[in-house]
């Protein structure tokens, strides 16, 4: 009785085990094949390889999106360190080259140049280069531009040598921006601590270009740029290997987002979003304001506030701002709304900026100053984290990497505007100007739609 009560249970068991399919791991490779050709295993441990295996392919994954992640915000710090350095050089270029605020603002056009070259050519190359290879690029002609800026060449290589690096440094921010805003773990969180890396950058190079100001060999703190640029393509390359960015998230568990289904090539796609372009007019205007403040506000300082040669750290306080901002407020970005607190803070922003502008103080200014930064500084996450919402994925990526290439032309264009300004008018007018840059930003943002919305 016994031996046919055995074959009536053991045969269901057979046939189910036929008819199920292999399970598979995260990373799409079977994990249960020994169940098919090894009868010998018992089940309960089959079931426990299976269970093991997915938990370190995830620490995996964790590990792999941690270091992929680190490296953008080491490359979005190094933006801040470029951005952060001019300003407080500023003075010393114009006493060694013996120009006047406009000559010397032609920095500030051919970075933008630069800029607005990577910010077209960065579409193509996402498609024809991938992430890995176009971000080693940048970096090498990053390396170009600082090789030729530490001899202190004759000033029209000098200017010259400010567009090959702004086209290194929008292909840069343009393809880590990209990245970040592909993620789909904790975007907002993951966009903020990108962006405060900037602001790190931007708050540690004033404080090293200071002291390199006042030195004989005012020139070599380029050197140290081009130290960190070379440390920079070696991470790059050893990190993301050349690979696509869809490849460097699947690397990390993340399945490609939704295909593109249009007809119409990414380039025509996104210049015919209206929503694109007003993000990246908004980006423009907003990093140009940041870049105006954290370069003039040294020489504006100096001239009418009766600060010395340390005026330079009135800058570095205004990026530290930036940066503690972009984190420190999260939580109140979260409880108001990212959409309505950018009008809060452009209010106050404009209110500290008055308090600069009509009070004749050294402290107050330099007080006033940090505290814009403080409150300026969310909105440039705010502004990437919002595209997500609003944008098409299959024209996300690209989208975001136009959107900062059009802002990191922002941060040549309107300092330029700055820097004629006060040839003509004196540095006093840089107040103004901000104020009213601030305003339009406020305008721009109320133009951006507010919901999630797909398709233009």
């Amino acid at each position: 009785m016994s031996s046919p009560h055995q074959e009536v249970f053991e045969l269901p068991m057979l046939s189910a085990s036929i008819a199920t399919p292999p399970l598979e791991s995260v990373d799409g490779q079977p994990t249960s094949s020994s169940l098919y050709s090894r009868a010998s295993v018992p089940a309960a441990s089959n079931s426990g390889l299976e269970s093991s295996e997915p938990m370190i392919d995830g620490r995996k994954h964790r590990l792999r999106a941690a270091i992929q992640f680190g490296t953008c915000c080491w490359i979005l710090l190094l933006c801040g360190w470029n951005d952060g350095s001019t300003g407080s050089l500023l003075p010393r270029i114009q006493q060694v080259y013996n120009v006047n605020f406009t000559t010397v603002s032609l920095l500030f056009v051919c970075a933008c140049i630069g800029f607005m070259i990577g910010a077209f050519v960065n579409i193509y190359l996402s498609d024809r280069l991938g992430f890995g290879k176009t971000l080693l690029l940048a970096a090498a002609l990053q390396s170009l531009a600082y090789a030729l800026q530490a001899p202190a060449l004759p000033f029209p290589v000098f200017v010259m040598a400010f567009t090959i690096n702004g086209i290194g440094l929008s292909l840069q921010s343009a393809q880590s921006l990209g990245y970040t805003a592909a993620l789909k773990d904790r975007p907002s969180l993951k966009m903020g601590v990108n962006q405060a890396c900037y602001g790190l950058g931007a708050f540690v190079s004033p404080l090293v270009a200071t002291q390199f100001a006042q030195m004989p060999k005012w020139s070599y703190h380029y050197l140290v740029c081009e130290a960190l640029v070379l440390a920079n393509a070696v991470l790059v390359f050893l990190v993301f290997r050349g690979k696509t960015q869809e490849e460097c998230l699947l690397q990390i568990g993340q399945l490609p987002m939704e295909s593109n289904n249009s007809e119409h090539s990414k380039f025509k796609q996104i210049m015919n979003q209206k929503t694109v372009q007003v993000l990246a007019l908004f980006g423009l205007v907003y990093v140009g304001t940041e870049v105006a403040i954290g370069g003039w506000i040294v020489t504006f300082v100096q001239e009418l506030r009766g600060g010395g040669a340390s005026a330079g750290y009135v800058s570095a306080g205004f990026f530290g701002g930036l940066m503690v901002g972009r984190l420190a407020l999260l939580w109140v970005n979260h409880k108001i709304g990212e959409h309505r607190v950018i009008y809060l803070y452009c209010v106050l922003c404009i209110g500290l900026e008055l308090i600069v502008w009509f009070v004749p103080s050294l402290l107050s200014s330099a007080i006033s100053t940090a505290l814009v930064g403080l409150l300026f500084g969310p909105f440039y996450p705010i502004m990437m984290n919002h595209s997500g919402r609003v944008l098409p994925h299959w024209i996300l990526t690209a989208s975001i990497g136009y959107i900062g290439a059009i802002g990191q032309a922002g941060s040549a264009l309107i300092p330029f505007f700055t820097g004629a300004m006060a040839n003509k008018f004196g540095i006093q007018s840089l107040q103004p100007f901000v104020v009213s840059m601030m305003a339009s930003l406020t305008f721009l943002w109320w133009c951006v739609p507010s919901g999630p919305r797909r398709v233009d």
